[in-house]
């Protein structure tokens, strides 16, 4: 079995990257649920099999291996499939995940748990202030080394939306702007700050600013950005979502 990294683990070998900081002891730790707790054991299955996708994607990517091994873990890997589309949902209808605690967003590509292609972005948010850490991996590799630039605009188009929302309501990007002063390097911790400059908030849009680099240089700036943001009117979310807009955006 292949050696579990941890955020522990990290802390005392900074060679060692950290893929996710949803780690498996913390379903084991839990006994199956049942009635109440049915969402919450959902929820950390669903981390659990996030980060071992996670970790079965930066293998893949990372990989040397013969054309024999690639096309037997090609084959156990479609073997892996059935079982989840069991029951599974279109594009019209959210995850029940979701909708059992309103705000979560499990498989949002860029902090969603259970997205094994997120790296994920952890997010937490202060005085207005958003910030998110998170390092990424070889799967997300654009020049030799380094991140590919789309990835880094996905981080910064999420943690704008975040500086947004700590002003009352979410929003959704109208406009996104980048400015790559510094290639952003693999396999090294990661800030993202966003914040929203009073001057630019009005009645239903705002213009955050959000800046990338890394956890031990955060004086260093590698991306620079700005968006636009607009909260949709009610309408507005019904024209777009259907019968399913988010909550907080079907308000008048």
């Amino acid at each position: 079995m292949a050696r579990r990294v941890t955020a522990a683990h990290h802390r005392n070998d900074q060679e060692t990257p950290v893929i996710s900081e949803y780690r498996q002891s913390d379903a084991e730790r839990e006994p199956d649920g049942s009635g109440e707790d049915h969402a919450q054991d959902r929820a950390r299955a669903a981390r659990e099999l996030g980060d071992a996708l996670r970790e079965l994607v930066q293998a893949a990517a990372g990989t040397e291996v013969d054309a024999a091994t690639l096309r037997k873990t090609a084959d156990q890997a479609r073997d892996l499939v059935g079982p989840l589309t069991e029951a599974s949902r279109t594009r019209h209808v959210p995850p029940t995940l979701d909708e059992a605690k309103p705000g979560r967003r499990m498989y949002n590509p860029a902090s969603g748990p259970g997205n094994p292609i997120a790296p994920p972005m952890r997010v937490r948010v202060a005085d207005g202030v958003a910030t998110g850490t998170c390092t990424l991996g070889l799967a997300y590799e654009g020049p030799h080394s380094y991140t590919h630039g789309g990835i880094s605009a996905m981080l910064v188009d999420q943690i704008l939306g975040h500086a947004h929302a700590a002003q009352g309501r979410p929003g959704m990007t109208v406009s996104l702007s980048l400015r790559y002063r510094r290639p952003v390097p693999l396999e090294t911790p990661l800030r993202l700050t966003a914040w929203v400059p009073e001057d630019s908030i009005t009645d239903r849009r705002t213009g955050p600013k959000a800046t990338i680099t890394t956890e031990d240089e955060p004086d260093r700036l590698l991306v620079e950005a700005s968006g636009i943001f607009v909260i949709p009117t009610a309408e507005q979310a019904e024209r777009i979502f259907g019968d399913n807009p988010p909550p907080r955006w079907s308000e008048k």
